[in-house]
């Protein structure tokens, strides 16, 4: 025939022959593994992405699934004074740290609590708004479910927080 080409053992033919399929991956492994499933054949080397460092706020998540350490800012205010705050409730352990730290910032003291008189021996009566919008006296409530429900804290003049829970 002297038309046809000869090959030659010596060429190495196999090295420059093209072929359809992933480099490196073995002409029998990946005719046997495309016969089976009809999908391109496992790569050991591919890695899952790293996971997300922090949950953004779209798609929503649910509360249960924020994360707890973010800080809870809310609004300071006092009846008289030309400015406000913000504070962040996450830092103080209860009532009374919390209490203090405002005392501080305004310059003024808050008297003693009690459940039925409230706030004693000031002028002011430290109060706030929960999510319903409803203004109750700071000490009302357990300290977890002040900080899960309030919006913002007004110290106001004790004459106008005489019909908040306790009687001031």
């Amino acid at each position: 025939m002297e038309g046809s080409v000869a090959y030659d053992s010596d060429l190495n033919l196999k090295a420059t022959e093209l072929r359809l399929g992933l480099p490196g991956t073995h002409e029998e492994q990946q005719a046997v593994s495309n016969v089976r499933n009809n999908k391109r054949p496992c790569v050991e080397n591919e890695t899952a992405p790293p996971p997300k460092a922090q949950i953004v706020g779209w798609p929503p998540v649910r509360s249960y699934r924020k994360n707890n350490s973010q800080p809870v800012y809310i609004k300071v205010s006092m009846d008289g004074a030309p400015y406000l705050r913000k504070i962040d409730l996450k830092v103080y352990s209860g009532y009374p740290e919390l209490l203090q730290a405002i005392e501080n910032m305004f310059k003024f003291t808050i008297g003693e609590y009690s459940e039925r008189e409230g706030y004693k021996g000031s002028d002011y009566a430290p109060t706030y708004e929960d999510k319903d919008g409803d203004w109750m006296l700071v000490g009302d409530v357990p300290w977890e479910m002040f900080t899960t429900s309030c919006k913002r804290l007004r110290i106001m003049k004790g004459s106008e927080a005489r019909g908040l829970g306790c009687g001031v």
